[in-house]
């Protein structure tokens, strides 16, 4: 399976386009902000003649949904995410203003088309993903594990040295720690953790070394 990264919008989130050697792909996170910053993620997908079989979020924070309607039109796709973070779509324009954005256009809001659940299987090409229900950051925070190749799609949940705050809406202190433990760090530690924001990681390492999570915390 194939990965490619992109770092977008003002809060430095990440985007994954997964393929194989059918051309049919995954996008997780559209967050591509800046018109260059959509018109690069295109571009990528329809030069490399990819067919997006499936638009995916790990959760509904506004910075991990600013390129979502342009590519379900663009590419007549659904939108897939969890139930539980619905409701964070109705308050995009105060965590726009939370995080100095301002009155920054708000027809990016999208419509989540299906609900992801624990234990949802993800496919494309000759690909598969589960779907694990890591709440804590948010309610309805997802990864995504792809036990072939050993990686995990963490979004907001994990990062390298360092966990998900917990101190927005509908956030948990508590249960993200517990639900990283209980589903994440039972995983194989050469897994290699791509999160929505900063560098790859594996879980080995944050068992080890995260001051939040790991065997030291």
């Amino acid at each position: 399976m194939k990965i490619k990264t992109f770092e977008f919008n003002p809060l430095g989130v990440n985007t994954y386009v997964l393929s194989d050697e059918t051309n049919e792909c995954v996008v997780i996170d559209a967050t591509c902000f800046y018109t260059d910053e959509k018109e690069l993620l295109l571009h990528y997908i329809l030069d490399n003649d990819l067919v997006v079989k499936e638009l995916i979020n790990t959760h509904m924070h506004f910075d991990h949904i600013f390129g979502v309607n342009l590519l379900a039109s663009q590419f007549n796709v659904k939108f897939a995410a969890h139930r539980g973070d619905e409701f964070l779509l109705d308050d995009i324009q105060t965590h726009l203003q939370m995080f100095g954005l301002g009155r920054t256009n708000t027809d990016y809001k999208p419509v989540i088309d299906r609900y992801l659940e624990e234990g949802d299987i993800i496919t494309f090409g000759n690909q598969k993903i589960v779907v694990l229900h890591v709440p804590g950051h948010s309610p309805g925070s997802v990864v995504f594990y792809h036990e072939k190749d050993g990686v995990l799609f963490s979004g907001d949940v994990l990062f390298h040295s360092s966990i998900g705050r917990t101190d927005l809406d509908g956030g948990n202190y508590e249960t993200l720690v517990t639900g990283i433990k209980n589903k994440l760090f039972t995983l194989p530690p050469e897994t290699k953790v791509y999160p929505g924001h900063g560098p790859i990681t594996t879980i080995g390492q944050e068992k080890k070394i995260n001051p939040f999570v790991g065997l030291g915390s």
